[in-house]
């Protein structure tokens, strides 16, 4: 009896240690994407229609957050550069008079750490589409 009663503890620590696992999981996905919102939030959308570098200054609900702007282009040397000017849109069947309009892109990804000793990473990514006059 006392076997069996050593080993029910022992089995339902772990099983308590996975739910807590488990749930700092889903709340480091909260933040991640709580913090996305605030930074998009943060920006207005005259900078992020005109974005020229990747904007990495970002620290919101406890994650860090990186704006970057497409697409990227080698310059040649092996950096990843900014290609200037605006791009086709996406197909919209609401649109007319496309060829008026044109569109920046924006990546804008999250990141947050948890567990012990922040071993865990958790990282949600996005896209937006600026539209603007050509």
């Amino acid at each position: 009896m006392t076997v069996i009663g050593v080993a029910l503890a022992v089995n339902s620590n772990q099983s308590l240690r996975m739910a807590g696992a488990g749930a700092e999981r889903i709340e480091a996905k909260a933040l991640a994407d709580g913090g996305l919102a605030e930074a998009l939030a943060a920006k207005s959308k005259a900078y992020l229609a005109t974005m020229s570098k990747i904007d990495t200054n970002n620290s919101y609900l406890g994650g860090a957050q990186v704006l970057t702007p497409l697409p990227l282009v080698d310059d040649g040397s092996g950096n990843l550069i900014v290609k200037q000017g605006t791009f086709t849109c996406l197909p919209n069947p609401a649109a007319n008079q496309s060829n008026k309009f044109g569109c920046r892109r924006v990546e804008i990804s999250s990141q947050v750490n948890f567990g012990r000793e922040k071993l865990g990473q958790i990282i949600v990514v996005t896209g937006i589409e600026q539209e603007r006059f050509k």
